[in-house]
């Protein structure tokens, strides 16, 4: 049986669960993991223009953040729920057939699946390794949401550096004592797919990889917009997720087309009972 066909069979028996709690919500959810195919539970407990050049120098900015308490993974690293977006990190690294992952994409059929929440932990995560040095970059032009996710301003951002606005060291804001340097949206521009699939955005995207040994990119959801469809060349894997009781086997199966099998790294399952 083929990946695709098991990722969509896990996905449609999981879609007649009771939905507990949205993801969306700080706390009270439960998850399963497919990466690759291997499904392992997690019960979430509750937590309280012109292309420019593209340079960055060390002098990036450090603010302390006011983390949203959806992030569990630094918000209580010693408990089973970190321990468990660990196990995902894990996974995910283990599953690349050894081809190095660089550059992550996480995205979801649709939207209000807990794309963002699982991008923002599976970055702490592995912000954690003090050996790695992490950036997540909010390219969701018209939905973003990490900004209020790290408590850090919007502007300027990923928006602002692709239309000249701003260099990149402006834009880029390591967290103090997470080790995580976050890119946020910047100001919404009124054509995203424009410039995510400018010059400047592929010029961007390599310019984070000599500076970082992971790049995790937030994208808007992959239904119905083009986003995605111009992401995915730019990355090396792609993460779906999914939410059970919510996503419908026909969403899950045109992403999964659209995103491509070979760049298709897992899925994840939010809102499945936990084993």
């Amino acid at each position: 049986m083929s990946r695709i066909q098991n990722i969509l069979e896990k996905a449609e028996r999981e879609g007649g669960v009771r939905r507990l709690r949205s993801i969306s919500e700080p706390a009270g959810a439960t998850l399963a993991v497919d990466v690759p195919l291997a499904v392992a539970p997690i019960a979430v407990e509750e937590i309280a223009a012109p292309a420019p050049e593209i340079a960055v120098d060390s002098d990036v900015r450090t603010v302390r953040a006011r983390l949203d308490r959806a992030l569990v993974a630094a918000i209580a690293p010693s408990a089973a729920t970190a321990e468990q977006y660990r196990a995902l990190r894990t996974r995910m690294m283990h599953a690349d057939h050894d081809v190095p992952v660089a550059a992550l994409l996480v995205t979801s059929p649709g939207r209000g699946e807990g794309k963002s929440i699982t991008a923002a932990n599976l970055a702490l995560t592995m912000s954690q390794d003090l050996q790695s040095r992490i950036c997540i970059v909010d390219a969701d032009l018209r939905h973003s949401s990490l900004h209020r996710l790290f408590g850090i301003s919007e502007t300027p951002g990923l928006a602002d550096v692709l239309a000249g606005r701003s260099p990149l060291a402006d834009a880029l804001v390591t967290l103090e004592d997470h080790s995580l340097t976050v890119l946020p949206a910047g100001l919404l521009p009124d054509h995203p797919a424009e410039l995510l699939g400018s010059t400047a955005m592929r010029r961007l995207l390599q310019t984070l990889r000599t500076r970082f040994d992971r790049v995790i990119v937030d994208a808007p959801s992959a239904a119905p917009l083009a986003d995605v469809g111009i992401l995915t060349p730019l990355v090396d894997s792609v993460v779906l997720v999914v939410h059970a009781g919510t996503t419908t086997k026909p969403a899950i199966q045109e992403a999964v087309t659209m995103i491509g099998a070979s760049k298709l790294l897992g899925v994840v399952l939010n809102g499945a009972a936990a084993a």
